[in-house]
């Protein structure tokens, strides 16, 4: 048991530390104390601190910098590692299409409404233009996969304009990465829809319509009508690829 403490230990004094962070108001670029006064403030070795520094570096809190002006330094976490982190954990989780569009269904035709006469002019051309590499069918499973991926790049970008809403942005965003890559691995393009980006296309479009005229409703019901247009067709690929569709 005092081994298992003892293990322990270096995490018990990370929180300590994270919650520091927080009463103390840090933010990124902020030093925190030295070794020695951590040894001494919290009562543990140079060595326990030492790896708290390390758990803290690997949850991306921290970074430690050597030489003239070095020590531990408040970092943010960048939603790249952020990603990464939480994709780990499910990474042995059997998440299924149902599972997806769960929570596509609930949130992003609400994003859609919330979008509404409030995207700016550059921002809706941007949107507009990136609709070009799915716009027809594709000729081949390369350009299917590739299709598939650019479409659902698509549905970042817009979580990406809900600035007022960063918890709602990066749920959508990271749910949509899941997707992306749940396609990719599990080669749920290999059925060969070849309709699936040009229909993607097609509600984008009339999406970004609705979003420029304002119309939150209408930009409501074209969201919730393409999860449900874009789930049938996943969830078939899906049956199709479990029951042994395609071959190596």
């Amino acid at each position: 048991m005092a081994g298992s403490a003892s293990r322990r230990l270096p995490y018990h004094v990370a929180d300590t530390i994270k919650g520091w962070i927080v009463e103390r108001q840090l933010v990124p670029g902020d030093r925190l104390p030295s070794e020695a006064e951590l040894m001494e403030t919290l009562g543990v070795s140079k060595g326990t601190i030492r790896e708290s520094t390390r758990v803290l570096e690997a949850q991306g809190l921290v970074v430690t910098r050597t030489g003239p002006g070095g020590g531990v330094f408040v970092c943010r976490m960048s939603e790249a590692k952020a990603t990464s982190l939480l994709s780990h954990y499910f990474y042995f989780q059997d998440i299924s299409i149902r599972d997806i569009y769960q929570i596509r269904l609930a949130l992003e035709p609400e994003l859609a409404a919330s979008l509404a006469g409030k995207v700016g002019a550059d921002d809706l051309a941007r949107l507009r233009e990136s609709l070009h590499t799915y716009a027809t069918p594709a000729p081949d499973l390369e350009i299917e996969r590739q299709q598939h991926i650019d479409s659902l790049r698509f549905h970042e970008m817009l979580a990406e304009l809900a600035g007022g809403n960063p918890l709602l942005s990066f749920i959508i965003r990271f749910t949509v990465q899941v997707l992306s890559d749940l396609t990719v691995y599990r080669r749920l393009y290999e059925p060969g829809d070849h309709q699936i980006g040009p229909t993607g296309c097609q509600y984008h479009a009339r999406l970004l319509d609705a979003i420029e005229a304002g119309d939150a409703e209408l930009a409501r019901e074209l969201m919730r009508e393409h999860m449900l247009s874009a789930q049938a067709v996943m969830n078939d690929n899906e049956a199709q690829v479990r029951r042994g569709f395609l071959t190596d």
